[in-house]
């Protein structure tokens, strides 16, 4: 099992097709530890790209600014479900959820992200 850091990386829909622009996959912001799962994406007018919060099972949207699309992920990043959130809204827990990918509402469906497809995420190296 991998242990994930606070940082940058890309996300990547499917196997063999990359996602956003050029097929370059999708801008990652991770959120792996206590502070930065807690702040999220609050205090934000919006994000390019999407983050991930982990480990985690579920989601709200208190004193956020705009509404997000919200995909849950099991232990080998095959998505369980993905649905669309506006601000002050407290999401269902999923049982088998272990990341939570975040953004934009609209992205995830422009991306392609939809139950049962598998996703990649690959870390940026460390400095």
């Amino acid at each position: 099992m991998r242990t994930w850091r606070d940082g940058d990386g890309t996300l990547t829909i499917g196997t063999d097709s990359g996602a956003g622009p050029e097929g370059q996959g999708v801008p990652l912001r991770i959120a792996a530890s206590y502070r930065a799962r807690t702040k999220g994406l609050l205090g934000r007018d919006g994000i390019k790209g999407a983050m991930m919060l982990t480990p985690c099972g579920s989601v709200h949207t208190f004193r956020m600014r705009f509404p997000i699309d919200v995909a849950y992920l099991d232990r080998k990043f095959t998505v369980l479900a993905v649905t669309t959130m506006k601000p002050g809204r407290l999401g269902l827990p999923r049982l088998r959820a272990r990341h939570v990918v975040e953004a934009e509402a609209g992205a995830m469906e422009r991306w392609g992200v939809r139950p049962g497809v598998r996703l990649e995420l690959k870390a940026a190296p460390e400095a």
